[in-house]
């Protein structure tokens, strides 16, 4: 992807294809990317929609995962399998039955719709992954600081959660890469250009009349920095979070 995107379009066929490009070139990254009204609004959008997605999905299921660990509650099985079954519905199921309800709450080509669409996949996603995290939480400790005159509240912000760090961290990189390339829902609850993420952009570089690889090739590399950037600089949270929380619940 990178090596074709430093190439010349002629060079990009070439018989037999060169790993190494010669001579190098970042014209497709000026024309494509810096250059590109639609493309830098396709990445505002999306960096909007990662972010508020996942303060959304940190507010909702920090503290559900939490009630779901700590209280005595009825059918937490049940809620636990109802969290699973929906992370196995494929978004192309979802995206139509939404459609229609954002169109009739005026919510398609907004920021809103698309939060609460990739939250809908994220929070169950959030919850399952940090309520074991929260059972590791001795009730003694808990106990101990209500007596001392912490409230549910404050305990669950000074105790449970610095003991979640890895938890939270993990929930927070999957919820932004996750709504960071969402394509499904960003195609379906966005008509109009200007509010199009940048994988729905990315896909208009193919048209009928061909596609420009070195122009879709420099975008993607662009749309894979961050995932990149963020499990180079934050995978032994991922990877440690996610193995945990396997193995804690």
């Amino acid at each position: 992807m990178v090596a074709t995107s430093l190439k010349q379009p002629g060079d990009v066929f070439a018989s037999p294809p060169d790993l190494i490009p010669s001579p190098v070139t970042f014209r497709a990254y000026a024309d494509s990317v810096l250059n590109s009204s639609g493309v830098l609004r396709g990445l505002l959008n999306s960096t909007i929609v990662g972010i508020a997605t996942t303060a959304l999905t940190l507010a909702l299921s920090l503290p559900a995962a939490y009630g779901l660990a700590r209280f005595r509650l009825r059918f937490v099985n049940t809620f636990l399998l109802l969290f699973l079954v929906v992370q196995m519905i494929p978004a192309i199921n979802l995206a139509l039955p939404m459609f229609v309800i954002f169109s009739r709450l005026d919510m398609v080509n907004s920021y809103t719709g698309l939060v609460l669409a990739n939250c809908s996949l994220a929070v169950p996603l959030a919850v399952t992954v940090l309520r074991p995290y929260f059972l590791t939480v001795p009730g003694e400790v808990v106990e101990a600081a209500t007596v001392d005159g912490c409230n549910q509240w404050s305990a669950f912000l000074r105790i449970a959660l610095p003991v979640s760090v890895p938890g939270i961290v993990t929930v927070a990189v999957v919820s932004f890469l996750g709504a960071w390339g969402e394509f499904v829902f960003a195609l379906a609850l966005t008509t109009k250009e200007e509010m199009q993420p940048v994988s729905v952009v990315l896909a208009g570089l193919t048209n009928a009349f061909g596609t420009r690889w070195n122009d879709v090739m420099a975008v993607s590399a662009v749309v894979a920095l961050p995932i990149f950037l963020a499990f180079l600089f934050l995978q032994r949270f991922v990877v440690g979070g996610l193995t945990a929380g396997a193995s804690k619940s």
